[in-house]
């Protein structure tokens, strides 16, 4: 009885240490066929890329990425889930009427992606490819539908943020915070795509703290900014 019971502990034990070597091997499958994705839509852009092209690159089979995605839109999706999820949760936390410091927690955001997409290499791929890779030829298409929903998201963030800020006395009562979020978005944004189309034009990771200290400066000092 007790050498059956050893065994029936050690069967046991066995499998759950197979269940966690597959799922690890599932999880390592999967982070390969996302970075193959980010080097291979950065490369060819993601118009010209095939599910195969991104299975060549990972070594692994078109089968072992329909496992993991539905399609080439759930691909790219999760691919940009990886960088902007974590941006996403520091907008929304900044965006909630009970944030304490909404305009410092919108620079420390800015300064995170910036610093990020000069110094993280999925963060340089992704935004380059979502800025740069993106062949927006189809209106329809649904990686369009899903940047534009990203796009007026971000825009909506940030004008909470601002409203927020107003309501905190951090920027003043009269400003026009639509005009305002779309002006700070445009500026913040526009300097990404800037420096990734040309690194080497200026030190985004030296002057980042200056670049959106003025986009800040903007949003407090602007008589154009206000209704």
């Amino acid at each position: 009885m007790y050498n059956a019971n050893l065994r029936g502990v050690g069967r046991r034990f066995k499998l759950v240490i197979m269940a966690r070597s597959t799922k690890e091997e599932a999880q390592e499958t999967r982070s390969r066929i996302l970075d193959a994705a980010e080097d291979v839509f950065h490369e060819q852009g993601v118009a010209r890329t095939s599910l195969a092209d991104i299975a060549a690159a990972a070594a692994v089979t078109r089968g072992a990425i329909y496992w993991h995605f539905k399609n080439k839109d759930d691909l790219f999706v999760a691919m940009c889930e990886r960088v902007r999820l974590p941006v996403e949760s520091m907008v929304q936390a900044s965006a909630e009427q009970e944030a304490d410091d909404p305009l410092g927690q919108l620079r420390a955001t800015c300064l995170y992606v910036l610093r990020e997409a000069a110094g993280n290499v999925h963060a340089h791929k992704v935004f380059g490819i979502l800025f740069h890779r993106c062949e927006y030829i189809d209106t329809a298409d649904q990686i369009v539908r899903l940047q534009q929903q990203s796009f007026h998201g971000a825009t909506d963030n940030i004008e909470r943020i601002v409203q927020n800020a107003i309501a905190r006395q951090q920027l003043p009562a009269t400003l026009d915070t639509r005009l305002a979020a779309n002006l700070f978005h445009a500026c913040w944004s526009g300097l990404l795509n800037n420096w990734l189309f040309s690194p080497d034009s200026f030190d985004l990771a030296r002057d980042a703290e200056r670049f959106v200290d003025a986009c800040i400066d903007t949003l407090r000092h602007a008589v154009s900014l206000r209704r």
